[in-house]
């Protein structure tokens, strides 16, 4: 893969706008992989105004290979990785990793998906933690959290100072992670298409789990539960997986917006009340270190049904005493606004409303998630707002993912600081009332 990188870094910096001009042209150029592009093309193309002569110089520039043009992910933003280098990357840290690991596939159906597990070599793990990222593909910062925080784990990145030390923590924890749940239509969205959700099935692997399953009660166009609980070959994996590992605390990462839920988020009319004090305890802690937004129950909030969740199967079928779903990223454009509305809400009577156990469908804030809407929490309005962003590859991009190395570098380290607490704090409340933890 060759990166336009290499001139934007350079002397000869693009726009951000002749990026994208770039970016079209290439996709005309060469839709999939690699073209040569010739001087005299390059001139064509400044001459009829698809590239301007800057542009065709800053091609030039970047050597006797550059006029091969990489399309998609790699050549606008090179920090990503692909699927492949996440699975090269999530082997090599296991075998030089400064902890127990191990990494196995798991294939259903001609699907192979990687899980990896790292836990101390001396260790008695109380808490088991399970993450899954990846369920939707367009989300690609959440597998490169998880890729940022099995580093942390193997002792080749440093997360924040005052997040319990990962030593430390690996004494009384296990992690299972599976850093790329959904390969396959990641693939796609690596080549530029930025919107893609679901599996190549065109399902929803987060609407597919036998929780209150309903293949007519999902409102959003690109939210398909697929024909039926667990149809999809993924999302079997993924029960096998939690199934065999038993985890005490489950973690489902996505993007497109911030916030942190616990159970329910299937229906409008339910609270889970086991474990909920201890649950709200948790996200309350991780809220005032990682993010200062929306936490709460996912369940009852705004009049919208979500269905066939993995959060609500964990917690239902498995009795995993600690279920969390986090949205870990939205676009600048939105993120102010979003930071500022809620601490406006928490502090105008919000806090005590949660502290009383009150669901995030409270009317108190509703229009919030009108105007920031969550794959968690869904009104008529935020699910108008969210379809009208599938239409364009580059919205969807920035809605869901750090478009820069700056915002990545933050968001990564920040998310996997998060986990980490997580999983601190969970263990913590388990060792207090082993009862939480089901036989």
């Amino acid at each position: 893969w060759f990166s336009l990188s290499l001139a934007v870094q350079g002397s000869l910096a693009v726009s951000h706008e002749e990026h994208h001009a770039v970016r079209r042209q290439s996709h005309y150029l060469a839709p999939r992989g690699h073209r040569h592009m010739s001087d005299a093309l390059l001139q064509t193309q400044v001459k009829h105004g698809g590239i301007t002569s800057r542009m065709a110089e800053a091609f030039l520039a970047t050597g006797s290979s550059s006029d091969m043009i990489a399309t998609g992910m790699k050549a606008e933003y090179p920090y990503y990785h692909t699927t492949a280098e996440i699975q090269e990357e999530a082997k090599r840290l296991v075998k030089k990793c400064s902890h127990r690991a191990s990494i196995k596939t798991v294939t259903n159906e001609g699907v192979s998906i990687d899980v990896v597990t790292v836990e101390s070599k001396q260790a008695s793990p109380t808490n088991r933690v399970f993450i899954l990222f990846g369920e939707h593909s367009r989300e690609l910062i959440s597998p490169e959290s998880g890729l940022f925080f099995l580093k942390a784990l193997c002792g080749e990145a440093e997360l924040d100072s005052q997040t319990a030390k990962v030593a430390a923590v690996l004494t009384d924890n296990s992690f299972q992670l599976v850093l790329n749940g959904n390969p396959r239509s990641r693939v796609k969205v690596e080549s530029g298409s930025y919107c893609v959700r679901e599996n190549p099935s065109g399902v929803d692997l987060n609407r597919n789990w036998d929780e209150q399953w309903n293949a007519t009660g999902v409102a959003l166009a690109d939210v398909n539960p697929g024909p039926l609980p667990f149809s999809e070959p993924e999302t079997r994996i993924f029960k096998q997986l939690v199934t065999e590992f038993k985890p005490t605390t489950f973690l489902t990462v996505h993007s497109g917006t911030r916030g942190m839920y616990m159970p329910w988020a299937y229906d409008t009319n339910h609270l889970a009340d086991r474990n909920q004090p201890a649950m709200m305890e948790v996200l309350k802690t991780l809220d005032e270190k990682h993010c200062k937004c929306p936490f709460g129950a996912a369940g009852k909030e705004v009049g919208y049904a979500c269905p066939g969740t993995s959060l609500d199967w964990i917690y239902d079928q498995m009795k995993t005493p600690f279920a969390f779903a986090f949205e870990i990223y939205v676009s600048p454009n939105e993120d102010e606004d979003l930071t500022n509305r809620w601490l406006q809400k928490v502090q105008g009577g919000g806090s005590s409303l949660l502290e009383g156990g009150s669901h995030l469908a409270h009317s108190h804030f509703s229009d919030l998630f009108q105007r920031h809407g969550s794959d968690f929490v869904h009104t008529s309005k935020s699910t108008a707002k969210q379809s009208s962003r599938q239409k364009d590859d580059d919205a969807c991009f920035s809605q869901f993912n750090p478009d820069t190395k700056e915002r990545y570098e933050a968001t990564v380290k920040n998310w996997a600081s998060a986990y980490l607490e997580m999983a601190h704090q969970s263990n913590q409340k388990l060792k207090l009332n082993s009862t939480m933890i089901a036989a």
